[in-house]
């Protein structure tokens, strides 16, 4: 997406009126730079999409700049693996950053330097607390804490441990540089906060150089002041670190001073959103990578078929605001639904096949039938399906005994294949467990692209040609827990609310001839199916299709039961 451009102007939120009233006031010299600083300690998922469309948007929208900064703080929860991911899933929203990549870890020096700053000015200190004598000394929410005995420490004392801290004369958890504010503060994160801590970890951008790193809230601003940000933009739970955000810009000779604003996160209902929680899922095989279509991920979602079109459609939908709240999987399904329903190209497969013989059509013989390939766009063509003796159906559209109001094939009763003839079930045959394994029909020759004469088809169903079809896989793909909020009971773990029918694999599905040749990413609306992408997986040999969504919100249906 070009970010030199000013698209038509998107509803006013909140975020957006102060930044027009800041302009009106000819703040940040007209400027508005804003910026996406994920942690590399996992893949990005639907939240992390909402955070990215109001970020780059919001430049977008104010002809500004958005920059990709990495907040690279935690060596040991970070990974090369997981900058690639999050680059390529912003490339894939449809957005570009402004400038280089850039990381933390760029201005450790920096930050450093601003540590001793705080050394000197006498609003930093070493304390050799240990973690859990911090913690005590912290205080509670209706309790004040209690000054470290180290608190007092002379500047010179504190800058020699400093420098032995970087040096690495210390091992982790011996010592921390902490910011010295008020440890009575009403606000837990004004109560002598950690700046620095011990850490002797590989970091994927630095190397060995350093074996201290600074907290996020000590980084985060000062990379905000040090990238020109004028309106750092972060989620609700940051507000009670706003506080500390200021200190440290007012305490410090930072170049220029951001301000940061909060917005509400994204919950959707259904799903977990916890990057610790998502990496146990996968570390423990409930779902085979970060990628895997039934994750919240960005990649996840790609791969189940979603388009950045209908992420960043179902952003706007769901707005930005200040209050918390949760979003209806409903409304993200809807968002692809109506996404697809425009644009992918229609198809037939048949997912659960039984065998059709029309016994009045000759072996070999075989008639092509052009059918459109959307109803509504006649611009895509059209698609070619062969009619031949041997064709399949799914066995839900066959019913031995047939339910009241059955719209599809009975014995003795006639349907409308899809785009091509009546046929009439005449025979049903079964196995030796009792089972129908293939059905004995007759097509009414006088019915192409006509209804029939003395009597009425009951319905109209989809097939394929069994002689002149490709096989394939189709993975149907389902909500990944059961309730609507599995981390609501604290009392219970969440994996107990997993839904064990999340992935149903079907191998023995056939799709009309003309998608032998579908490639990856590549989206069609099986007719009566629903709409399946072609899995990154999937090659020629073996063609795989993940479903999406149906065509319908069959979900809200079986939980009204």
């Amino acid at each position: 997406m070009d970010m030199t451009r000013n698209d038509s102007p998107k509803p006013n939120n909140f975020i957006h009126q102060i930044i027009e009233d800041d302009l009106s006031k000819g703040l940040n010299d007209g400027q508005v730079v804003t910026r996406f600083p994920p942690e590399p300690n996992g893949y990005l998922h639907i939240g992390h999409a909402k955070s990215i469309c109001l970020n780059f948007g919001t430049a977008l929208r104010f002809n500004g700049r958005c920059q990709l900064r990495f907040d690279d703080t935690n060596p040991e929860k970070e990974s090369q693996e997981y900058i690639d991911s999050i680059i390529e899933d912003v490339r894939w929203l449809g957005f570009e950053w402004s400038g280089e990549v850039r990381y933390t870890s760029d201005y450790f020096e920096q930050l450093y330097a601003w540590a001793i700053h705080l050394i000197n000015e006498g609003k930093a200190y070493v304390d050799s607390l240990s973690a859990h004598e911090m913690r005590e000394f912290r205080g509670t929410l209706t309790e004040p804490g209690k000054n470290s005995p180290y608190r007092e420490r002379s500047i010179e004392e504190n800058l020699a441990l400093f420098e032995k801290m970087r040096n690495g004369d210390f091992s982790e958890g011996e010592c921390a540089l902490r910011a010295k504010i008020d440890m009575a503060a009403p606000n837990m994160n004004m109560r002598d906060p950690v700046i620095y801590r011990v850490r002797h970890a590989h970091h994927h951008q630095s190397g060995d150089k350093w074996c201290i790193y600074p907290s996020y809230d000590f980084a985060h601003g000062q990379s905000d002041a040090i990238e020109g940000v004028t309106h750092s933009i972060c989620t609700l739970e940051f507000e009670d670190h706003r506080p500390l955000y200021d200190w440290f810009i007012e305490n410090l000779p930072v170049p220029v001073k951001p301000r940061q604003y909060e917005f509400a996160r994204l919950n959707l209902n259904y799903t977990i959103t916890s990057k610790r929680k998502l990496k146990l899922l996968v570390d423990e095989g409930h779902v085979n990578g970060w990628n895997d279509p039934r994750m919240p991920t960005i990649s996840g979602m790609r791969r189940r078929g979603f388009t950045p079109a209908s992420i960043r459609n179902f952003c706007d939908m769901i707005g930005v605001t200040r209050s918390n709240g949760t979003v209806d999987m409903g409304m993200l399904e809807a968002a692809i639904r109506d996404d697809l329903d425009a644009n992918a190209p229609r198809a037939m497969c048949v997912i659960d096949p039984i065998k059709v013989t029309i016994s009045n059509l000759a072996e070999g013989e075989q008639e092509w039938f052009e059918l459109p390939a959307h109803p509504k766009d006649e611009s895509m063509g059209l698609r070619k399906v062969p009619f031949t003796r041997n064709l399949l159906i799914e066995r839900e559209d066959f019913a031995e005994e047939k339910p009241k109001k059955w719209k599809r094939l009975a014995p003795g009763d006639a349907v409308r294949l899809r785009g091509a003839y009546v046929i009439t079930c005449n025979e049903v045959i079964k196995n030796e467990q009792g089972e129908v394994v293939e059905l004995i029909c007759s097509y009414d020759a006088a019915t192409k692209g006509e209804n029939p004469t003395g009597y009425k088809p009951n319905g109209v169903i989809h097939w394929v040609s069994a002689d002149n079809s490709v096989a394939c896989e189709v993975r149907l793909y389902d909500r990944l827990f059961t309730e609507a909020n599995p981390d609501a009971d604290k009392n219970r773990d969440f994996h107990e609310f997993l839904n064990p029918e999340s992935l149903k694999v079907m191998v023995n599905a056939r799709a009309e001839i003309g998608l032998k040749h579908a490639v990856a990413e590549s989206r069609y609306q099986f007719e009566r199916n629903g709409y399946f992408c072609v899995d990154p997986d999937s090659s020629e040999q073996h063609l795989i299709f993940n479903r999406t969504v149906t065509l319908r919100d069959s979900w809200a249906k079986i939980q009204a039961k």
